[in-house]
């Protein structure tokens, strides 16, 4: 989902540690919490800035401009996310119910914490090897698997287990999509945006169910 550094931001990683890793991760942390408190479009780099206690001349000279800085910690919250989806989907002891309990529970978890992302990703190229490879892990997962034997055993309606992510994964990240058109334009707070997710967590994977119950 998201795509390699350009060439620019690959080279100052690789050059991290030639620097002063505290002050990095300074800056690192204080931009996370001002993205995730304020969106990515409401913060300026000397917001980050003062927020991290160095001047911007500072802030430049590491990361060279907000979205660099926006890609770094996106970019370091999707591979953790894919390694825990990873290890849902693969768990031979949960079932498909628990798995999809799971899965709608941690997008749900980390899009609130990272709100911006569903957009940051879209806005960029398709070409992206940290999606193909989040796939080769689905199509060789566990969970497939055990949708492919429900399915023939008629535990559950058939279903190409892809439309079945897809659903999950709309049913989740679409509201996040529309969260500022939601906030802006419906009198709906941040506070109960939130609660609204929350409710979600627990409905989604009940509307997963009731479409894959056998007729």
């Amino acid at each position: 989902m998201i795509h390699l550094y350009p060439t620019s931001i690959r080279i100052m990683l690789k050059s991290r540690k030639q620097t002063d890793p505290t002050t990095e991760e300074k800056i690192i942390e204080s931009a996370r919490k001002l993205f995730t408190e304020k969106g990515y479009n409401a913060i300026k780099t000397r917001d980050i800035a003062k927020e991290a206690g160095v001047n911007l001349a500072l802030l430049n000279y590491y990361f060279r401009s907000k979205e660099n800085l926006f890609e770094i910690i996106m970019k370091e919250n999707f591979k953790k996310f894919i390694k825990i989806i990873s290890e849902i989907i693969n768990d031979e002891h949960t079932s498909i119910w628990q798995k999809i309990e799971m899965l709608v529970a941690n997008y749900i978890e980390m899009l609130s914490l990272n709100p911006d992302m569903p957009l940051f990703v879209l806005s960029h190229t398709n070409q992206d090897p940290q999606r193909a490879k989040f796939r080769e892990k689905f199509i060789e997962s566990y969970f497939l698997k055990q949708v492919q034997k429900a399915i023939k055993s008629g535990e559950i309606a058939p279903i190409n287990p892809v439309d079945l992510m897809l659903n999950i994964v709309g049913l989740t990240i679409f509201p996040f999509v529309g969260r500022q058109m939601l906030i802006n334009n419906k009198g709906i707070t941040k506070d109960q945006f939130n609660e609204l997710m929350k409710e979600r967590k627990k409905m989604i994977p009940k509307w997963i169910k009731a479409m894959l119950k056998v007729k």
